[in-house]
């Protein structure tokens, strides 16, 4: 798959208020996640549109579940979220003289602070 095809994927997926709000709450969650439960509850859905939500995010990708005892936890693939970022603001600016702002990521401080 090409990386403009992968991103629009996950974008598509991200294409719903209530999955967008999910994402967030569920970056905001950290690797520890979050159960369903808690998230219909945030959002405001019935159990089957949550179900039905967490489905499309987990096919693209965004998230990932496990069980702990009788609860299914949800979690941000930060992996696949950051590769998106970066296939979408990767190339900021790369090929010119004018930078795009303070936080653009093609600066040296934006570099330095990335490096491993």
């Amino acid at each position: 798959m090409d990386e403009d095809a992968y991103v629009s994927q996950k974008l598509a997926a991200l294409g719903h208020p209530a999955r967008l709000k999910m994402i967030r709450l569920l970056v905001q969650a950290g690797p520890d996640g979050i159960a369903a439960g808690k998230l219909g509850e945030a959002c405001g859905l019935a159990a089957n549109a949550v179900t039905f939500h967490l489905q499309k995010l987990t096919h693209a990708g965004l998230i990932k579940s496990r069980r702990e005892g009788q609860f299914i936890l949800y979690s941000a693939q930060f992996d696949t979220l950051l590769d998106m970022t970066q296939a979408l603001t990767g190339a900021c600016c790369a090929d010119s003289q004018d930078k795009c702002g303070e936080r653009c990521p093609t600066t040296k401080a934006a570099s330095r602070a990335i490096e491993y």
